[in-house]
C-alpha cells in the first residue's frame, strides 16, 4: 500500500518536472529539454557491476548449492530404498523408516528455504550496490551533458532519448 502511493508521488513528480520542463514560461525561448531514459532492467543485466555480482554470488554460494544438492540425492535414494525394501520390514521398522524419513525431509527443507532466503538477501544487497553505482552515474552523466530529466524505465522509449548505453559504458 505505501510502495503504491510511494510509486503514484513519484510517477506524479516525474510528471509535473516534465511538464515544467516542456512550459513555455519555463523553457528558454530557443532551447528545448534535454531528456534521457535509462533502461534499469538492462543495468541490472548488462552492466559489468551487475555481472561481477552475478559471478560474486554464485562462487560465495557454489558449495552450499552442491552440498544441499548432495543431501537432496541422498534423500532420495533413501526414499526409493524405503520405498523398495518396505513389503519386507517390520512393522515397527518400517515406522522407524518412516519417521526418519519425515525428520530427513523436513531438515532438507529447512535446509533449502535458509539457502533460498539467505541468497535473495545477498542477491537484494548486491542489487542495491550496483543500482547506487548506476545513480551516481547517472547523476555524473546529466550534469556533464546537461540534461533536464533523466527516467528509469518508461512504458516507451524512443531511441533518440535512450542513454542506457552511454549508461553501461560509464559503468565498466
Amino acid at each position: 500500500m505505501k510502495k503504491n502511493v510511494f510509486t503514484k508521488a513519484i510517477l506524479a513528480a516525474t510528471a509535473a518536472v516534465a511538464i515544467a520542463c516542456t512550459s513555455p514560461a519555463y523553457a528558454a525561448p530557443d532551447a528545448a529539454p534535454k531528456i534521457g531514459v535509462v533502461s534499469l532492467e538492462r543495468v541490472l543485466h548488462d552492466s559489468a557491476p551487475a555481472k561481477a555480482a552475478t559471478e560474486k554470488l554464485q562462487k560465495e554460494f557454489a558449495r552450499r548449492k552442491a552440498d544441499i544438492d548432495k543431501q537432496a540425492a541422498d534423500f532420495k535414494a533413501r526414499a526409493d530404498a524405503f520405498q523398495k525394501n518396505a513389503p519386507a520390514m517390520s512393522q515397527n521398522q518400517r515406522l522407524n523408516e518412516q519417521r526418519d524419513l519425515a525428520e530427513a525431509e523436513r531438515a532438507l527443507n529447512r535446509e533449502q528455504r535458509a539457502f533460498r532466503e539467505e541468497l535473495g538477501q545477498r542477491q537484494n544487497e548486491e542489487i542495491q550496490i550496483v543500482i547506487a553505482r548506476a545513480n551516481q552515474v547517472i547523476q555524473d552523466l546529466a550534469r556533464r551533458e546537461n540534461y533536464d530529466l533523466i527516467v528509469q524505465d518508461a512504458v516507451y522509449v524512443s531511441p533518440r532519448v535512450d542513454i542506457t548505453d552511454k549508461v553501461l559504458k560509464a559503468l565498466k
